[in-house]
């Protein structure tokens, strides 16, 4: 991978509107509205922010009844007068935590968008726009997860002089966007809850002009099964480029299939049969059985431990995932756009299955995930059982005492364990696209963040609060989770300042280096500036730009 040096662009070279040009909050100040083609919408106003949001705005036909399990249909209707977008729409149905520490409000009527911008804005202004993918593992979560309030972006924008324009979306989630069978591959039913991502960047691409963005300054960004997302969604059709964005942000996922298995129909057949059989839809149309199903009955059983599903999310079908995500990568079938993309140190510790304490029970585990027989044992010699070269480094030695559930070969396991879900594709992506000669930037965080033990390291998700810069840890601290800023720590709010920051440069400039606060030589450099040289910052690691 060649390495070059980056040029600091400044903040200002794309950015159509400064800070300046965005008037001062008022006391008084009217509720936004936006015309689109469709109708018009009154937001609401946040004051303390000065901020307009724009929420629950349909972007699809409700995939109800004879919609449900079909490709998302655009939405067809129109109105006179004023419709309110003022509240959040219900999250699509999902199972998990994500759904129920927000109250399990979810709907199958959800597919809609949020959009969040600084109040002010002149008449023609051209902002760059973000969009957020949540993940959840394609099983739950949605757009109103207060973890993801696009409002400490979009203020972080506007406070460092290069000012975005937020988006955000939900789509829909486990059978009832990501099920898979011969029949629903006949009808074109195929990777749902993708096609729902890609209809809704249609309408941010057709509609964000009227409300400030730049249409053609579009960054997709998203973290875990979100991050999936965006490589599927640069993988799509071949890589074909629909010019529905402009760069994208990956964080902790990549364009391959979450671990070794690419998912076809055979893999899926004897979770579909299970499920026809449970629901009484063993009959000759089973899709339009389970299509005339009460909402809540199907819910229940796919709720329920009827059968295990394959793995969820990317599904080869020979049309929107035509191969497998890695074939795609190798034969530079993805839309060329600049790319910023990173995972965790200790990704492994999310992933991987507890208990492994002997080296037959570490090789039982590596054939589990899709290792082929005669390479078990090349795995083993790579992956020796020396906890010193494991993970997480943050625990000394074996798991013993209350930890001793995890295994003695934990820290073994858990090494393979991460480089299968995540740093592979992560390897991957990047060297196809410095091949590509197409810029890419790659970062490996590497922080214990506040409550959370050391046996578990700088696992999954824990970048998410710093890059959004939500420093009050706004939604982590539930009945499952605690705030990773707890008591706001200097050194940790720095890093937000600092991550954030980079993040933004990079949706406004395509450069996450750009933002005029670094100096950066060849080859290697700091992650985005000399904040990280100093000891009282957490060591971040390193970001380079390879074409």
């Amino acid at each position: 991978m060649k390495l070059i040096s980056v040029l600091n662009l400044g903040a200002l070279l794309v950015a159509s509107v400064t800070p300046s040009a965005i008037s001062c909050p008022t006391t008084h100040h009217a509720a936004p509205i936006v015309y689109l083609s469709n109708g018009t919408y009154r937001g609401t106003y946040n004051q303390y922010y000065h901020q307009d949001l724009f929420l629950r705005m349909p972007y699809a036909e409700a995939p109800v009844n004879d919609l449900r399990l079909r490709i998302p249909q655009s939405l067809k209707s129109t109105w006179t007068g004023i419709r309110n977008a003022t509240k959040y729409s219900p999250s699509c149905i999902g199972y998990g935590s994500d759904t129920w520490v927000l109250g399990n409000h979810v709907s199958e009527d959800c597919l809609s968008i949020n959009v969040v911008r600084p109040a002010g804005l002149p008449e023609r202004a051209k902002l760059p726009v973000a969009v957020w993918i949540h993940g959840g593992g394609w099983v739950n979560g949605g757009s109103s997860d207060p973890r993801y309030n696009l409002t400490f972006i979009v203020e972080q924008s506007v406070r460092k002089g290069m000012p975005i324009i937020a988006a955000s979306m939900n789509y829909r989630l486990h059978a009832w966007g990501f099920l898979h069978s011969a029949e629903l591959a006949a009808e074109g039913s195929t990777n749902l809850g993708y096609r729902d991502q890609r209809l809704a960047l249609h309408w941010i691409k057709e509609n964000i002009a009227n409300f400030g963005g730049d249409s053609e300054r579009i960054t997709l960004w998203g973290n875990s099964a979100g991050a999936f997302s965006v490589g599927s969604q640069v993988v799509a059709y071949g890589g074909r480029d629909d010019k529905l964005f402009s760069a994208a942000i990956l964080q902790s996922g990549s364009p391959l299939v979450f671990g070794l298995k690419p998912q076809t129909a055979s893999t899926w057949e004897p979770y579909w049969n299970k499920l026809l059989h449970t629901t009484n839809c063993l009959v000759p149309e089973p899709v339009a059985c389970l299509r005339r199903l009460p909402t809540n009955e199907l819910s229940a059983i796919l709720n329920s431990s009827f059968a295990s599903p394959p793995s969820w999310g990317q599904v080869v079908d020979g049309d929107f995932i035509p191969e497998s995500g890695r074939a795609l990568l190798k034969k530079g079938k993805f839309a060329k756009v600049p790319l910023l993309m990173g995972t965790n140190f200790d990704e492994g510790t999310e992933f991987v299955s507890q208990g492994i304490n002997t080296t037959s029970q570490f090789a039982e585990y590596v054939r589990s995930v899709g290792v082929a027989k005669q390479e078990v044992h090349s795995i083993e010699k790579l992956y020796s059982d020396n906890p010193a070269v494991g993970i997480p480094s943050t625990l000394k030695g074996r798991p013993e005492g209350h930890l001793a559930y995890l295994g003695q070969q934990y820290k073994r396991a858990a090494a393979f364990s991460g480089d299968v879900f995540q740093h592979a594709g992560r390897r991957l992506t990047t060297k196809s696209w410095a091949k590509q000669q197409i810029p890419v930037w790659s970062y490996h965080w590497n922080v214990l963040v506040e409550n959370v033990s050391p046996a578990k390291g700088a696992s999954h998700f824990q970048e998410v609060v710093f890059t959004f810069n939500n420093i009050n840890g706004q939604g982590y601290d539930t009945v499952v989770s605690k705030s990773p800023l707890a008591g706001k720590p200097a050194r940790l709010v720095k890093l937000a300042d600092v991550m954030s920051t980079a993040w933004i440069s990079f949706i406004v400039n395509h450069n996450p280096n750009s933002n005029g606060k670094s100096n950066l030589g060849a080859c290697t450099c700091r992650l985005l500036t000399d904040y990280l040289t100093h000891s009282s910052i957490p060591h971040l690691a390193t970001v380079s730009r390879a074409v």
